[in-house]
């Protein structure tokens, strides 16, 4: 959904990114790669198709997949 702007399942256009807010405190759906809270947050990004609820998650950028590959190898 990301890449192609469509739901996979039913082939709606009707997707809604839902970002990260990074200034509140275990908002979202976060990849920690630090033992300190605040340090190290992934955001895992989700998409979501308005039409029938499938969601898909996403790591959106390199920096962060490489955080994530250093981390948990």
């Amino acid at each position: 959904m990301k890449n192609t702007g469509r739901c996979p399942k039913c082939g709606s256009r009707k997707v809604l990114r839902v970002p990260d807010h990074p200034g509140r405190y275990a908002s979202g759906n976060n990849i920690y790669t630090s033992s300190f809270t605040l340090l190290g947050k992934i955001p895992v990004i989700r998409y979501v198709c308005l039409d029938c609820g499938y969601v898909e998650n996403w790591v959106e950028t390199a920096e962060q997949r490489e955080a994530l590959h250093r981390a948990f190898g």
